[in-house]
């Protein structure tokens, strides 16, 4: 209605008017078209009802919690990245819902997904982080190279297992007796590629030979060919034929044999 009297209004008899006024008025009628029509779009493109960012990551963030809440027992954070501002999607009008999409990680970096279900039916992606905490062995003082763990060296203490990527112990018995590989520092958190087992055979020592078959189970001594820890293959060279044999170290000095 105003665009159509904007152009009654300028209607001008131009019976007396020279050509200049003519493309003045011509002009002129012109830019109120053009003017008009973008007004129009401009509250079409109001009129849109978009749906508010806010929303989308709280559904992302509800749901993330809930999945890491229910993945691990001990205490969870939730991180979500930024949506670009220019980003449009239209509003939907059922309750949003947020999922894992596949190669989703219940911990470290990931992505959420979350969709409008129905109609207008669109989906996104958002990126995301996980942490979980829980307690790990961790040194309480320097421990040097090829020294065995004591009990009184490691204690348990809180930390992001997501920061972790390369293991940990969440309990100080497994570490106790193992040897380090490396000098360590006080408040490392310890990982199995730090430690080693404690060699229980070395090479040149006589060792006892447990030979089993069936029922039968006979002792013998032999010459250990190579170094071995708890559960090594290694090479034994038994003291009465001479025989080379492949045995499995199962104690201090102790190889077995299944023949």
């Amino acid at each position: 209605m105003a665009l159509a009297s904007l152009l009654a209004s300028s209607r001008i008899r131009t019976s007396g008017d020279t050509m200049q006024d003519r493309t003045h008025k011509l002009l002129f009628v012109g830019l109120l078209l053009i003017g008009g029509l973008a007004l129009q779009a401009r509250t079409a493109l109001a009129a849109t009802a978009w749906q508010d960012h806010a929303s989308i990551l709280a559904a992302a963030r509800s749901f993330l919690t809930d999945y890491a809440s229910n993945s691990h027992t001990g205490r969870t954070e939730v991180h979500l990245g930024r949506l670009d501002r220019r980003l449009r999607l239209k509003a939907c009008p059922r309750a949003l819902e947020g999922f894992l999409p596949p190669g989703g990680r219940s911990m470290g970096s990931t992505t959420v997904g979350v969709r409008c279900p129905g109609d207008p039916g669109w989906s996104i992606y958002v990126p995301a982080k996980i942490d979980v905490f829980g307690k790990v062995a961790v040194l309480r003082q320097p421990l040097a190279r090829g020294a065995p763990v004591k009990a009184g060296d490691v204690e348990l203490v809180e930390r992001n297992l997501a920061a972790l990527p390369h293991g940990y112990f969440a309990e100080p018995g497994p570490v106790v007796g193992m040897l380090a590989r490396r000098t360590l520092a006080a408040s490392t958190v310890l990982t199995p590629a730090m430690l080693q087992a404690p060699r229980l055979v070395r090479r040149g020592e006589r060792v006892t030979l447990i030979a089993e078959t069936g029922a039968l189970k006979v002792r013998m001594t032999g010459e250990a060919l190579s170094d071995g820890a708890s559960g090594d293959l290694i090479r034994v060279r038994t003291s009465a034929s001479r025989r080379v044999v492949d045995g499995r170290v199962v104690s201090q000095g102790v190889v077995k044999v299944t023949l």
